[in-house]
């Protein structure tokens, strides 16, 4: 039987392309993640928070320098260290976690130096509403953890937010910034 040569062409292809995608799927590990948010108070001080329950995953293909990034961070879980401080950014009158018990991003565009990764852009949701953000990477690596017996790959992550793009408005008419700077800590491991 004689083979086509343009079906055989179009296999190699298919082939050659299915060896070269490495896309792997990794779970965010959520002793390892977090995201902490820090805004001047009256230039004396910062205040900072974090948000201790998360959830997420990350699909990364290092071959191709591509993925996408999902993580979700629960506003009921605010933690600054003072329960009433925790309360009142869960309000309404900033977060209002009892209707947008969520904020979430989810990014898609990769930015590599050479072969590290320099940036996640992609959507922030905060209170409903969505924006772009990037997140700018002081550091990403991938190891092979002893304990885990599997890769994880994580890093550091900084951008800086117009809180008031999203309805976080509190404060603005006393003088608070509206620049608040998100830091977010971050390692997921392979599945």
């Amino acid at each position: 039987m004689r083979k086509h040569p343009l079906a055989l062409a179009l296999a190699v292809l298919t082939l050659g392309s299915a060896a070269h995608a490495e896309l792997a799927t990794y779970a965010i590990d959520p002793a390892h993640t977090f995201a902490t948010f820090e805004i001047s108070h009256f230039g004396a001080s910062v205040n900072r928070g974090r948000f201790d329950k998360k959830e997420g995953t990350v699909q990364l293909d290092k071959a191709a320098k591509t993925g996408k990034v999902d993580l979700t961070f629960h506003i009921d879980s605010i933690n600054t260290g003072t329960p009433p401080f925790n309360k009142h950014l869960q309000s309404a009158e900033i977060f209002d976690a009892a209707q947008f018990p969520t904020a979430r991003f989810v990014g898609d565009r990769f930015t590599f130096d050479g072969d590290k990764l320099a940036s996640v852009s992609g959507q922030l949701t905060i209170k409903g509403k969505t924006q772009p953000a990037t997140f700018k990477a002081h550091q990403f690596a991938c190891y092979d953890s002893p304990m885990l017996k599997r890769e994880v790959c994580g890093g550091d992550f900084e951008a800086t937010i117009d809180r008031t793009a999203f309805g976080v408005d509190y404060g603005v008419q006393y003088g608070f910034p509206k620049n608040v700077r998100i830091v977010a800590q971050i390692e997921a491991v392979k599945q």
